[in-house]
């Protein structure tokens, strides 16, 4: 005859043991959930044929005495003219950075330009600016990928929707302005551009890479546009790289969610005083709403003062 103590004994463990597998088949359904409206985001993202489309106003760039005009593109459809500009301009912005690794970054830049994966913004002179300046009704709904001689690219940004950790992101695999196009705020209202149609299509972050090397594009991602450091990023993720490494992951999240996972634990904003042209004393950072762009409704602002 069985002791009751022992019979009770091993009824309290199988409980136990069916409660952990009930919660364990809980949360793997609800990754598969959340799996299955991640995937659905991403491939809604990928399907659409224009992402500039839905902003009709950013389709032209006209500030600093420049009249540009942008176009969207795919990375399968290029032509062998826009081919060879993209891969003159890396080879012209990227190389010094890359130092002694760019020959084999540079192929795997040649790879990665043509998959279907591959989203792009091309930004075109505009031929025929009306008199305020503005590019023509024609200029700006033009949405082919081929060179026209007529109007020359000077930048172009390449993008993708993937999956980082669980989070639907928009990475920006390249963005490129020609030199003598650069500090004139282009490249922030292309990266604002991105912000807009990461939001657009419910990626809960914009990420990227940026080489450790390449301080000037550091000092604009974090002090201009107030990117961070993201928590997969090798200097922050494993201790080991983060010496090795020579590139950093900036993010920038747009919900809580993706805070969590991509910004955890974001150090402080990095601070470069020598950006600050004719301030001598940077006094403070804080926490503002940053009224020129609407999504930055929690970022950061240098409060700058001249020293006594």
């Amino acid at each position: 005859m069985e002791n009751k103590g022992s019979l009770s004994h091993s009824r309290s463990e199988n409980n136990a043991s069916g409660n952990c597998n009930g919660v364990q088949s809980l949360k793997r359904r609800k990754i598969i959930e959340q799996k299955k409206v991640t995937d659905q985001l991403i491939e809604v993202a990928c399907a659409q044929k224009d992402h500039l489309s839905p902003f009709p106003s950013l389709r032209h760039y006209n500030r600093g005495g420049l009249s540009l005009y942008l176009q969207s593109g795919r990375g399968n459809k290029l032509s062998c003219s826009v081919k060879k500009y993209i891969q003159n301009l890396l080879k012209i912005n990227m190389e010094g950075p890359y130092g002694s690794q760019w020959p084999t970054e540079e192929k795997v830049k040649h790879r990665e330009m043509v998959s279907t994966q591959a989203r792009y913004i091309f930004v075109h002179e505009a031929s025929h600016a009306n008199a305020n300046g503005k590019p023509s009704k024609s200029d700006a709904e033009k949405t082919s990928t081929t060179l026209n001689k007529k109007d020359p690219m000077v930048a172009f940004v390449h993008f993708r929707f993937i999956i980082e950790e669980m989070i639907p992101v928009l990475y920006v695999y390249e963005l490129q302005i020609e030199p003598r196009f650069q500090g004139r705020g282009l490249g922030t209202f292309l990266m604002e551009l991105i912000e807009l149609i990461a939001c657009k299509n419910c990626m809960g972050a914009v990420v990227f890479t940026v080489q450790k090397a390449n301080f000037k594009a550091l000092n604009f991602y974090r002090n201009r546009l107030r990117y961070t450091i993201s928590s997969i990023s090798p200097s922050r993720a494993n201790s080991l790289m983060a010496t090795d490494a020579s590139y950093e992951i900036l993010c920038k999240a747009f919900n809580e969610e993706a805070k969590a996972v991509l910004e955890q634990n974001v150090p402080l904003p990095f601070v470069d005083k020598r950006s600050c042209s004719g301030i001598s004393l940077i006094s403070s950072v804080i926490e503002v709403p940053n009224p020129n762009h609407p999504l930055h409704s929690n970022g950061y602002w240098i409060i700058c003062e001249p020293m006594n």
